[in-house]
C-alpha cells in the first residue's frame, strides 16, 4: 500500500510513464527547481528510486547518463528561476497570499538565504520548498548572476546526481527495493531535517534574546 496519493507517489510516476520515464523525470526536475509551481513537486525521492530503477533495469539508460540529465535539468530549472525573479519577482511576491505564492514561503527562503549567503544555494537544494523559491528569491535580491550559476551548478551536481547515486546502489538492497513506497517516505523526512534544526534553532535563540531582554529590564528597574 502506498503511502503517497498515487499522483505524488514517485514509483507510480515512473513506471507510469513506460519508456517516457527519463523524459518525465527531467521535466519534473527542472519544473521543481525552477518554477515556482512546482514547489509541491517529490523530486528527492523521484531522484532516489529514478537510480533505482536504473539499477533493477526498470529504467533502461546508464546511470552516468541519467546522472548529467538530471544534473543539467536542475542547473537550467535554476538559471530559468533566478531570471523569473529578476524579471517578475517583485510584482508577483508584492501580491497577497494565493494558494501557490504565500509570502510564509517566500519569507523563510529570503531569512535562509539571508543567512548563509552563497552557500544557501547549495544547502537549500537539499531542502523541499525553499530550493523552489531561492532560485527566485536570489534574482529578485539581485545576487551576482556569476556567482549564483556557479554555486547552482555545484548545488545540482550534489543534489541530483547524489541522491539519484544513492538511490542507484541501496536499490540493490532487497529490503529497499521491497519497500519503495516507505524509501520515498524516508527520503522527504530526511530532506525536512534541516528546516526542523533551524525552527528549533531560531526558536532557542528568540527564547535566550527574550530572557535577556527581561533581565536587563528587571536590573533598569533596580536602579
Amino acid at each position: 500500500m502506498s503511502f503517497l496519493p498515487s499522483w505524488l507517489d514517485p514509483e507510480v510516476i515512473l513506471r507510469g510513464m513506460g519508456g517516457w520515464a527519463l523524459a518525465v523525470l527531467c521535466l519534473i526536475i527542472f519544473a521543481e527547481c525552477g518554477l515556482l509551481v512546482g514547489f509541491f513537486l517529490p523530486g528527492d525521492s523521484l531522484l532516489f528510486v529514478a537510480g533505482l530503477f536504473v539499477a533493477t533495469g526498470t529504467i533502461q539508460t546508464p546511470l552516468w547518463l541519467v546522472c548529467v540529465l538530471v544534473t543539467v535539468c536542475a542547473f537550467v530549472g535554476n538559471v530559468c528561476g533566478y531570471w523569473i525573479g529578476a524579471k517578475a519577482g517583485p510584482a508577483l511576491f508584492n501580491k497577497p497570499n494565493s494558494k501557490l505564492f504565500k509570502q510564509e514561503h517566500v519569507a523563510k527562503t529570503h531569512e535562509f538565504f539571508e543567512k548563509y549567503g552563497a552557500r544557501a544555494v547549495i544547502m537549500a537544494r537539499f531542502v523541499p520548498i525553499v530550493r523552489t523559491f531561492i532560485t527566485a528569491t536570489a534574482g529578485v535580491g539581485r545576487m551576482d548572476a556569476r556567482k549564483f550559476f556557479t554555486y547552482s551548478a555545484i548545488g545540482a551536481l550534489f543534489w541530483a546526481s547524489g541522491v539519484t547515486v544513492l538511490g542507484y546502489f541501496l536499490g540493490e538492497v532487497s529490503f529497499i527495493e521491497k519497500n519503495i513506497d516507505a524509501m520515498a517516505v524516508l527520503i522527504v523526512l530526511i530532506s525536512v531535517i534541516p528546516i526542523v534544526i533551524e525552527v528549533v534553532k531560531a526558536r532557542r535563540e528568540k527564547k535566550q534574546a527574550a530572557k535577556l531582554a527581561n533581565e536587563d529590564t528587571q536590573i533598569i528597574k533596580r536602579l
